[in-house]
């Protein structure tokens, strides 16, 4: 199948001729079963009981009903969010990912501690909308609904690293994203059309019925694998 650079399956399509899937064997195993890998982030959870809730739930129960779903470790619905800014992770041991003046063998819980620690009287930070950008195989793209929420998200991004005392290498071209599953096996080329298909019916429902993606406000949460990111702290939103 012909991808355009549009397409989206064609990042995914192009990553699957380089690489093996990322995080396979570590973040999950080929039974789809999530692997402990504790650590901390800051999200935005879907609002509960919300439409956007709702078609994204129906989005991924799309995916799960495609004949190649046994490619993919679901995560549960309960655990979609948006990363705002990622935290520290266990097997991420590395200064650029790691707060400043801190050491890189210390206990993950203790970091959890001292960086909600470091929170302490950040400054409301500005609310921002988000929309659908495209639909991949394991989840949702999004972004800023407008360049005024773009640059809200960044200012978050930066009042966080300076709390923290890190910036990943991507600090300022992070691709903002909901995810679904994660990658087992690629898809088979034979599958491509029918993923893009399905694929464009999700984002146009999820565009017609959650122009605006309902999300609470960020919070700091901590978590043991991929299934569960337990709020922390809710963080100030200004207004």
């Amino acid at each position: 199948m012909p991808l355009t650079p549009d397409s989206p399956l064609a990042d995914f399509f192009a990553s699957r001729q380089t690489k093996p899937p990322a995080h396979l064997g570590r973040r999950y195993d080929r039974a789809g079963t999530f692997q402990p890998e504790p650590g901390n982030t800051v999200v935005c959870h879907l609002v509960e009981g919300s439409e956007t809730q709702r078609v994204l739930a129906e989005a991924r129960e799309k995916y799960r009903a495609m004949p190649e779903a046994n490619h993919l470790a679901f995560t549960p619905v309960s655990s979609l969010h948006m990363t705002l800014f990622q935290g520290i992770i266990e097997f991420r041991r590395a200064a650029a990912y790691w707060p400043a003046g801190v050491a890189l063998d210390a206990p993950i819980d203790d970091m959890t501690e001292l960086m909600a620690a470091r929170l302490d009287g950040l400054p409301p930070q500005p609310a921002f909308r988000v929309s659908l950008v495209r639909a991949t195989p394991i989840g949702l793209v999004v972004a800023g609904a407008t360049e005024a929420d773009r640059q809200a998200m960044q200012a978050w991004r930066d009042a966080l690293a300076t709390r923290w005392g890190y910036r990943h290498p991507d600090h300022t071209s992070y691709a903002f994203h909901i995810t679904f599953a994660y990658v087992i096996d690629w898809l088979p080329d034979a599958a491509l059309p029918r993923w893009q298909d399905m694929l464009d019916e999700v984002a146009a429902d999820i565009r017609r019925r959650a122009p605006v993606l309902e999300l609470v406000p960020p919070a700091f949460c901590a978590f043991s694998d991929m299934n569960h990111f337990e709020e922390l702290r809710v963080l100030p939103v200004a207004g």
